[in-house]
This record gives C-alpha cells, sequence and structure tokens, in this order.
C-alpha cells in the first residue's frame, strides 16, 4: 500500500458515521424540529435520573412515549420508501397519536388502577390492545427478527394451552394477557424499558459525547502507537478500536456500522482476506458488551439483577473479557505472520508522547467515571457527571473544543442511537410477561433438568448455550442479556453453578449469538461492508472468536477464573488467568497454524488437545499441558534453526 494512501486511511480510522442507515433523512425544516426534540429528551433523561422526582412507572412510560415518537419519525414503514422527506407520512402521525394517547393514559390512570388491585375496565383494556400494537408496529421498524420473536411468545399465552406436557399451560383470556402486559409492571412497562429509560439511554448519550470531543481519534492514535508497526498492525487497531468504542456504545451492530466503514478496507489494503477482515470486524465489536470497565451498560443491569456491586460484577468480567481479545489479537498476528504481512511504517505512525500531551485529557471523563463509581456514588449520577465532563474536558485544548453545534449534534445523535435499543427493550416486556404468566422459564428448566442425567453442569450448560444463543440472535446485547437471564439462569443455578458464573455465562453466550451462524447479524452487516460472503465471514468469526465460546464452560463449575467471585483467592485467580492465556496463544497457533513457525497439520492437532489442558485451572492439567507445549516448541525452533543453517550455508556458496 502507498505511504501516502497508508497514511490517509490510518488517519481516517474511526471518523463519525451516521449510527444507522435504516432512518430517515430530512430536509428542511423538518430536521431541526427534530433535532430540537432529540435535544429535549435528552434532558429530560438527565434531569429525571439524578435530581428530578418521578416514580419509576411514569418515567418508564414517559420514555416510551419519546422512544415510540421517534421510531415513526426516523424508522420508515418499508424498505422502498424514500429516506429522504420533508415530512413523514400521514399514517405516522396517527402512530404517533396514538402513542401519545395510550402512553399518556396510563400515566395519568395507573394509580387508581394498582390501588383497585388491577381491575380495569373493557376501555381500558382497549387501550392496552392499542398500545400494544403501537409497540409492535414500532419494533417491527426497528428490529423486526425481535417483534416477531416476541408475537410468538404472545401467540404462546393464548396458543400454549394446545401443548401437552410441561410446556404446555391452562390458557388465558385476552383480558389477563393485555393486563399483565400493559398494566403490571412484568409486560411492556417492565424491567426492559426501566433498563433502557437509565443505563442505557445514558451511557449511549455518553459514547456519543465522548465520540464527539475527539475520543475516538484519541483511542486510534493511541492504539496506532501501541501496535501498528508489528505484523498485521492496521487490524489490531481495528481490535482495539472496536473493542473500546464497543464497550461504551453496548451495540454491536452499530460499531460494526460505524467503526467498519474504516477498519475492514483498511485491513483489506493490508493484505488480508476479504472475509477475515469483516469477521476480525464482527468478533472485536461483539466482545465490547462485555468488556469491563462499561460492558456496555450489562454489567449495571446485572448488578441489579444479583444485588452486587458493580464492582464485582466488573471484576468478574475482567478475565474472560481479556482472554477473548487475546484470542482475537493472536489470530491476527499469526495470520499476519503466516501470509507475511508488514505493519504500518515508522512515518506513519504518530508519536507516543505527542499523542498522550494533545488528546491525552479526552480520557478524563472515562477515568471520572470509573472513579465515581469505586467511591460508591450510582453508575446513573456517574455517567451525568462523566457526559459534563466529556465538554469540560474537551475544552481544555482549542483543538479538542466542543462548540455548541458539537454540542447538540452529540446530543441528537446519541439519543437517536438509544432509539432502536431501547424500542427492543420495550418489546422484550412481552417476551419477560409471557414467561412470567406462563412460567415458561420454570417449565423450560424443568424440561432441561429431566433431560440432563444426574444434573451434569456441563450438559446443562451446552444446552442452556444453545437456548442462549438462539434467544439472543438478531437482539441488541443487554435486551438479549434480558430475555435469557429471566430463563437460562435459573436453570444453571439449579444444578450447583453460583449465581454471578451463571449470569455471565447467560450474557456472554446472548453476545456471541451476533457472531453465530446461521443469523450472525453482525457478520452479516460486516460482510456487507467487505463485499464478502456471509457465511464465509460467519464461520471465520467462530473461529477467530473460539476462545469466548469455550471460556464460559471452563468458569462453570469452577469458577476460579472469575476474580472476586469467592472461590478462590486472588492469587489463583491470577495464576489461572496467566495460565488460561498460554492456553489462549495454543489454541490460537493450532487454529490459525502458526506458533514460532508454519505448524503442520499434525502439528497443528498437537496445539488444539493441548489447549483445554492450560484452559482448565489444575495444577495436573496444568503441569502437562506446559510440558507438551514446551516439546512443541522446542520442536519448532529446532526446525527453524535447521532451516536457516541451510539458508546461511546456501548463501556462502552463493
Amino acid at each position: 500500500m502507498p505511504k501516502s494512501t497508508e497514511a490517509a486511511v490510518a488517519q481516517r480510522l474511526l471518523e463519525d458515521k451516521d449510527t444507522d442507515s435504516r432512518t430517515r433523512v430530512y430536509t428542511g425544516p423538518t430536521e431541526k424540529i427534530i433535532t430540537v426534540l432529540l435535544c429535549v429528551w435528552a434532558v429530560f433523561q438527565l434531569y429525571f435520573n439524578t435530581v428530578g422526582v418521578m416514580s419509576a412507572v411514569n418515567l418508564r412510560a414517559f420514555h416510551s412515549v419519546f422512544l415510540l415518537l421517534f421510531a415513526f419519525l426516523l424508522y420508515p414503514a418499508t424498505k422502498k420508501e424514500n429516506r429522504k422527506r420533508r415530512f413523514p407520512p400521514v399514517v405516522d402521525f396517527f402512530l404517533i397519536a396514538f402513542a401519545l394517547f395510550t402512553f399518556g393514559y396510563f400515566i395519568l390512570h395507573y394509580t387508581a388502577v394498582a390501588r383497585g388491585g388491577g381491575r380495569v375496565t373493557p376501555f381500558q383494556i382497549a387501550v392496552a390492545a392499542i398500545a400494544l400494537a403501537v409497540v409492535f408496529e414500532a419494533a417491527r421498524r426497528t428490529s423486526g427478527n425481535l417483534a416477531f420473536l416476541a408475537a410468538l411468545f404472545l401467540a404462546y399465552n393464548f396458543f400454549g394451552k394446545y401443548i401437552p406436557g410441561q410446556l404446555g399451560h391452562n390458557g388465558f383470556t385476552i383480558k389477563r394477557v393485555l393486563v399483565t402486559q400493559f398494566w403490571g409492571t412484568q409486560g411492556i412497562l417492565g424491567v426492559g424499558v426501566g433498563v433502557s429509560a437509565t443505563y442505557i439511554f445514558l451511557f449511549v448519550v455518553f459514547g456519543s459525547f465522548l465520540k464527539h470531543s475527539g475520543f475516538s481519534k484519541f483511542i486510534n492514535d493511541f492504539s496506532l502507537t501501541l501496535v501498528g508497526r508489528t505484523p498485521g498492525g492496521p487490524a489490531k487497531v481495528a481490535v482495539l478500536a472496536s473493542a473500546l468504542m464497543g464497550m461504551i456504545n453496548g451495540s454491536a451492530v452499530a460499531n460494526v456500522a460505524t467503526t467498519g466503514t474504516i477498519t475492514i478496507p483498511l485491513m483489506k489494503r493490508t493484505g488480508y482476506k476479504k472475509e477475515f477482515a469483516a469477521a476480525v470486524e464482527a468478533t472485536a465489536s461483539t466482545g465490547g458488551q462485555f468488556c469491563p470497565p462499561i460492558m456496555g451498560a450489562v454489567g449495571f443491569v446485572m448488578a441489579e439483577f444479583l444485588n452486587i456491586s458493580y464492582t464485582a460484577v466488573m471484576l468478574a468480567a475482567i478475565v474472560p473479557a481479556f482472554l477473548y481479545y487475546l484470542g482475537i489479537l493472536l489470530a491476527v498476528h499469526f495470520e499476519a505472520k503466516r501470509m507475511g504481512l508488514p505493519g504500518l511504517s515508522k512515518e506513519n505512525i504518530p508519536d507516543a508522547l505527542k499523542v498522550l500531551k494533545e488528546q491525552g485529557h479526552l480520557v478524563l471523563p472515562l477515568v471520572l467515571l470509573i472513579a465515581m463509581m469505586a467511591k460508591g456514588f450510582t453508575p446513573l449520577l456517574s455517567a451525568v457527571a462523566s457526559i459534563f465532563a466529556a465538554v469540560g474536558a474537551s475544552w481544555l485544548r482549542k483543538d479538542t473544543r466542543m462548540t455548541p453545534d458539537k454540542i447538540i449534534a452529540a446530543c441528537a445523535e446519541g439519543t437517536k442511537g438509544a432509539v432502536g435499543v431501547g424500542v427492543s427493550c420495550i418489546i422484550i416486556g412481552v417476551i419477560i410477561g409471557t414467561v412470567t404468566l406462563t412460567s415458561l422459564g420454570l417449565n423450560m428448566g424443568y424440561v432441561i433438568l429431566n433431560v440432563v442425567p444426574n444434573k451434569s453442569i456441563y450438559l446443562t450448560g451446552l444446552l442452556v448455550m444453545v437456548m442462549s444463543t438462539i434467544l439472543g440472535m438478531g437482539v441488541p446485547g443487554v435486551a438479549a442479556y434480558v430475555i435469557v437471564q429471566a430463563v437460562a439462569v435459573p436453570v444453571l443455578i439449579k444444578t450447583g453453578v453460583i449465581p454471578i458464573a451463571a449470569h455471565l455465562f447467560c450474557l456472554i453466550y446472548a453476545c456471541l449469538s451476533n457472531i453465530t451462524p446461521p443469523v450472525a447479524i453482525s457478520c452479516y452487516v460486516a460482510a456487507g461492508i467487505a463485499d464478502s460472503d456471509q457465511l464465509k465471514t460467519g464461520l471465520l468469526a467462530v473461529r477467530i472468536g473460539l476462545v469466548g465460546f469455550l471460556i464460559p464452560f471452563f468458569f462453570l463449575a469452577n469458577p476460579v477464573l472469575l476474580i472476586g467471585s469467592g472461590s478462590a483467592p486472588l492469587a489463583m485467580s491470577l495464576w489461572s488467568m496467566f495460565t488460561a492465556s498460554v492456553g489462549t496463544v495454543t489454541l490460537v497457533a493450532g487454529l490459525e497454524g502458526w506458533l514460532l513457525r508454519r505448524a503442520t497439520l499434525p502439528g497443528r492437532a498437537a496445539l488444539i488437545a493441548i489447549a483445554p489442558l492450560l484452559l482448565y485451572a489444575g495444577v495436573v492439567s496444568d503441569a502437562i499441558g506446559f510440558a507438551l507445549l514446551a516439546a512443541v516448541c522446542v520442536y519448532q525452533y529446532a526446525k527453524n534453526r535447521v532451516q536457516a543453517k541451510k539458508i546461511s550455508d546456501s548463501e556462502k556458496r552463493t
């Protein structure tokens, strides 16, 4: 690649892009009106999540009104609809009116319904039916797969009585279902939208402010200083950048769509095959959802479910996330060595000290966020303070200063980015409401436990992995986790798994469903950018992220890899982290066919066989694994010496 092109591509890495290409683009006064409304929504959420006083149910209802408003304003009803418009279609105004009426009616009458023991009038049942229909239409536009899944669950309320065995039930009336789904707190206004109204919204906006303050450029430049000159350096930059941005925005698909438009062409120009480049981007973007310290806001939700501090969740997730990204970086490195791909030239690598001096102040909001949570402040207050800190930090240098236009753009883009995930959180209320009303989660758990002999943890884990992957397909990370934990976590706990290990197990597989064929939605987006084969991209993504698929099984029965879980001293956890890291190197080397040199087929098989011995936390398995790995390394080293001697002798004769 020419140096000028190389420099230009490196400089453009992670430039701002539209967060969702499916949304409408307005022209004229409508665009300004929508921008103002987006900013009003942001101010509303910031105020009532910190100093304002409002009941949790009313906050969820107001949040739902804003979500539905922008779902109909921003997302077209069909793919063929012209996305550039001066005004929304008339039908969208009717849908917005229905949303305002039904949820406004809920806000005014919920207290009376709750005090009356849940007794509702026929008119209130009609309001619930209209609200449910409006929510399904919004979900169809923003996340079609999830709306279809929710429709199946809703149908189960009525047709489950025809299913024989433990998965059937006695049936429910339309009134009972609508009361649960709308007038109760287990349906569309339940925990799903509650998560969206608090953690998700604030951290998506925080991520937008970080991006507009220049934090994305800092990530790019700093990553280049770390790994840019190593073999396959541009791909490693893509991995680090995608991990950091995915950790903040919490959406694998959005991360692929934004960073992938720059990182994938950069990897292809470096010499990587298009399927490999797309797979690396999809895999790196997906892991950010369980990567500390922010974990795409999922960690805060998990802390609420477990009733423990966020710090405990963050510590437990460190090793799985570290091993996952170590595996991706090694895959990129070994592939580059195998193909003989160079890194970037020295002229195109920025000076580390200069980067820290000119842009290092942009990391202050992230430091403040972690420090406030460590001091015991709530994640919500910490997020809001960090949003203001992002603006303040940008003003420390003239080059990064956020002008009023940038602040408005960050505010509007952040709220706009929260719409798709927020509507998904509303519609998963239908799923959770169904699981609660019909006891589907308990019944499914009984079925799995009856199928598994002697309550085997690993066989139960395998079935839960399949269930988590299926339920998480095509669903944003937070929404997928909320769905899966309601059904799968109780099953694992009954087999003896500690709660935090059960929750992390389900979270990781729910997130990895983004790169698991046949759906693999993140891979499809990446394949579209790379113009690569979708199936090959998905299979490569599974191979590159294979460590992520294996590690959860190693901490199920022996959670020593989860720091702070109480199952082992810190020293033992750190030693297990070291041995698992060596196991990760071994596994990836076997998969990629390179360790100290190109590995033969028997050598690759040996490396893959050795890896589980080191990934498993045990003294005997570690000793055997290290001995076998040492033998392979000595063999490859000796082969390198022999080859080097042959080359030297040949040069002397010449």
